[in-house]
């Protein structure tokens, strides 16, 4: 991985820029002043489905998964009975999520991986194969951004976005899908973003990446549409993680004041539904697109946005 000089560290799904952060520091200064706002609505619950056991005996192999989405993904995963492979740079968080598989009764564990660096990706493919046997589902859900107008970006700052969301995705299908053919099939599930529809400011390197995601998928799906893989694209909106949060700057505020700011960004940014998505209702639909429910799906952009593109549009 080229590091010649100094990075911002970034981080995964942010989404809150400078413009946010300026109105959350005037409803602060507002709600000392006592002027009350109302908080988000809340994300309602996904209905448990008892017994539901899709994956029961596949193996899966996430990406990205020590928090947000993909951690949600691995947790719902092996409670539909996958033996689920998972990996991400935070070794705490990532050994967390283990523990919380394995007390549920499921069966995963993790590894740590940087997507960048292409020996780490194949071996994380290899030990998953060893430990289980093979390979049916893939989720390749690691990404990052770094914010800026286009002209302010180092070179090392643009690779370093598109090899992690574009490059990284590569390397994980090229380790994963000779396992797939072996195995007769399998699917696999790229996260994307809404920005590939539709973007703002600040955010050429990651609109680039997350775009040229729909075209990998999409000729990777006509690659192996003969031979058993299907594999398509999830495409959510803004999702309420803790990396939004801390993408805020705002980890060291009261969740209220928090809340009262994310309800205004939300006012003015996610139109339709007019809330962010939670990672469980995201993961969710992950997990139908690698289920074998739809059979004659492969080379798909699913949008889970609560209808912000559709105004874009």
């Amino acid at each position: 991985m080229p590091n010649d000089a100094p990075l911002p560290a970034p981080s995964r799904r942010r989404i809150l820029g400078s413009t946010t952060l300026g109105a959350v520091a005037g409803l602060i200064t507002g709600l000392a002043a006592g002027v009350v706002l109302a908080t988000p609505r809340k994300s309602p619950p996904i209905p448990p489905r008892p017994g539901r056991r899709r994956f029961e005996g596949k193996v899966v192999a996430i990406t990205g998964a020590t928090s947000g989405i993909g951690r949600a993904a691995a947790l719902a995963f092996a409670a539909e009975g996958g033996k689920v492979a998972f990996c991400g740079r935070r070794e705490a968080l990532g050994h967390e999520v283990e523990r919380e598989i394995k007390a549920a009764g499921g069966d995963g564990f993790y590894i740590k991986v940087d997507v960048l660096v292409e020996d780490e990706v194949r071996a994380f493919v290899d030990r998953t194969v060893e430990a289980y046997g093979g390979l049916n589902v893939a989720f390749n859900n690691a990404g990052i951004t770094i914010e800026k107008p286009l002209h302010e970006y180092t070179a090392d700052e643009w690779d370093r976005v598109n090899n992690t969301n574009l490059r990284g995705v590569f390397l994980a299908m090229k380790y994963q899908i000779p396992h797939m053919l072996k195995a007769g099939g399998g699917t696999i599930v790229v996260t994307s973003s809404s920005n590939a529809l539709a973007t703002q400011a600040k955010r050429s390197a990651y609109t680039a990446s997350k775009r040229a995601l729909v075209g990998l998928v999409q000729a990777a799906a006509l690659d192996y549409a003969q031979q058993g893989i299907r594999v398509n694209t999830l495409i959510p909106g803004t999702t309420d993680t803790p990396f939004l949060r801390k993408a805020a700057g705002m980890e060291n505020m009261p969740d209220a004041v928090w809340r009262v700011g994310l309800n205004q960004w939300v006012k003015n940014n996610v139109p339709g539904i007019g809330r962010l998505a939670t990672p469980e209702e995201v993961a969710s639909l992950a997990l139908a697109l690698a289920s074998d429910e739809h059979p004659f799906m492969t080379g798909a952009q699913i949008v889970i946005d609560g209808g912000k593109t559709a105004k874009a549009g």
